[in-house]
């Protein structure tokens, strides 16, 4: 035994080897791992109630009347934060292949969590770029590691049911600003003292607690052993076509159209639904409970306004299980044209309903739009694991969600720059979204063109036997 054998058992317990299931392992103890880590990860969905108190913090008390710059400011982070969730699963993929699902949680959890510390300190230290850098850039990385290694893992013991499997992963990051929202809401009101927000201790409280769940879903989750399959299912292709019984390498597939095709189809839905969840607190507020000096209906304003988020969270992670179920049985061609047609004729009603003012049909609508918002994320890994098998779908899937960093730039931008300049210009902040809505309209029309020429990968792309 080497002299330093003791602390080299410590690496080898976050090896790949040493979560390799047994032969009479239930694969259905591995879905709440799964879902432990993505429900922490997710809070990045919950960002939008740190908005206003982080302005604060950061640009001075009380709060200035360039308030909507200065949330745009603060709105970097959660932008960068996905920015930098697509380019580290692109950069990481093989290494999370490699790894295995145990080590990559670890790895996501000491940069996720660390970077909210680091926000934290930023906070105190009322530095924008440290915010920037601890949530937007250290965090980042941890969402992309946290991301695709539950994905990937779930869809290889679900085989049989893959649009599922990945819907259960998914469904625990779309649900973690439902969580992460009134948790933070709850904690700065607790927290919060004279002109503090409270936000610097809430950032630390939910660093602690979310430390607890990654770590236990790392412990928790196991790979299949190579080879393994559900009893009595055999891979056959189906869907005319459409699934194929071959694979592909991460190498040859993004040579191929069909992911570059799909890359688009991602960027588009994510585009039109991710500048809204990251403005859903501020959004609402704006649209139906106008502004206030008394500090009794901020409060109260402030909770709505999580609250609304809050509940968008629960259709985006219920639709993360409904759609990519309902995919199994349509295929993830069919169920994307639903995405975009129907979204972007939801998208051009919302407008209506806030010149009616209407909160009820406002909702009503938005919650459905965020349903398939989380349903293409959750429908993707499935539509690439038909594409190009499951021989290196996460380091295939790692690589697409580059897109998802492009629609971190183009959702927020769209949302936040267009709704400063509009109110800069002086059109009331109750109508200053509207125009940006009909653009995702358009946004959702270019997805569906992409989707609609999506192929069978050509055989000169497949793994040769």
């Amino acid at each position: 035994m080497p002299p330093l054998g003791y602390p080299l058992a410590v690496p080898h317990f976050l090896d790949r080897a040493a979560t390799v299931a047994p032969s009479d392992f239930n694969r259905w103890l591995v879905p709440p791992a799964a879902i432990a880590a993505h429900m922490c990860i997710g809070q990045v969905y919950g960002f939008s109630v740190f908005n206003k108190p982080l302005a604060a913090e950061i640009f001075g008390k009380p709060v200035t009347a360039n308030l909507a710059t200065e949330i745009s400011h603060v709105q970097w982070a959660y932008s960068l934060a996905l920015i930098m969730l697509g380019l580290s699963a692109a950069v990481f993929g093989k290494w999370v292949e490699r790894s295995g699902p145990r080590k990559t949680i670890v790895a996501s959890w000491l940069c996720f969590c660390g970077g909210l510390l680091l926000t934290a300190l930023g906070v105190q230290l009322h530095s924008l770029p440290l915010v920037l850098f601890g949530y937007g850039f250290v965090g980042g990385i941890g969402l992309g590691l946290g991301y695709i290694a539950p994905v990937s893992t779930l869809v290889k013991w679900f085989p049989d049911r893959p649009g599922m499997a990945t819907g259960m992963a998914i469904m625990g990051f779309g649900g973690g600003a439902l969580i992460g929202s009134p948790l933070a809401q709850t904690l700065m009101d607790f927290f919060k003292v004279g002109e503090d927000t409270g936000a610097i201790k809430t950032l630390v409280a939910m660093a602690g607690l979310y430390s607890f769940f990654m770590l236990l879903g790392a412990v928790l989750i196991r790979v299949p052993a190579d080879g393994w399959h559900p009893q009595g299912w055999t891979p056959k292709p189906k869907s005319g076509g459409m699934i194929s019984v071959h694979h592909v390498s991460v190498d040859n597939a993004w040579k191929t159209p069909q992911f570059w095709l799909l890359w688009i189809v991602l960027c588009m839905n994510v585009s039109a639904g991710i500048g809204v969840l990251g403005r859903a607190s501020d959004m609402f507020q704006d649209m139906f409970l106008g502004t206030s000096t008394d500090p009794a209906q901020i409060k109260m304003n402030a909770a709505i306004g999580a609250g609304f988020a809050g509940l968008l969270s629960i259709f985006n992670m219920g639709g993360r299980f409904i759609w990519s179920s309902i995919s199994d049985k349509t295929g993830r061609k069919a169920v994307y044209c639903i995405y975009f047609i129907l979204g972007a004729a939801l998208y051009a009603l919302l407008p209506w309903a806030q010149e009616t003012q209407s909160k009820v049909m406002f909702v009503a609508l938005a919650a459905v739009i965020i349903s398939m918002y989380g349903g293409g994320f959750a429908t993707i890994p499935a539509y690439l694991k038909d594409m190009f098998g499951t021989y290196q779908v996460g380091a295939i899937h790692g690589r697409l969600i580059t897109a998802w960093s492009m629609a971190a730039v183009i959702g927020p931008l769209l949302i936040n720059k267009l709704y400063a300049n509009r109110v800069a210009a002086g059109i009331p902040k109750a109508e200053a979204y509207n125009g940006t809505l009909y653009l995702m309209c358009a946004l959702l029309g270019i997805g569906l063109i992409a989707n609609l020429l999506v192929r069978p990968v050509a055989a000169k792309y497949h793994v040769k036997a």
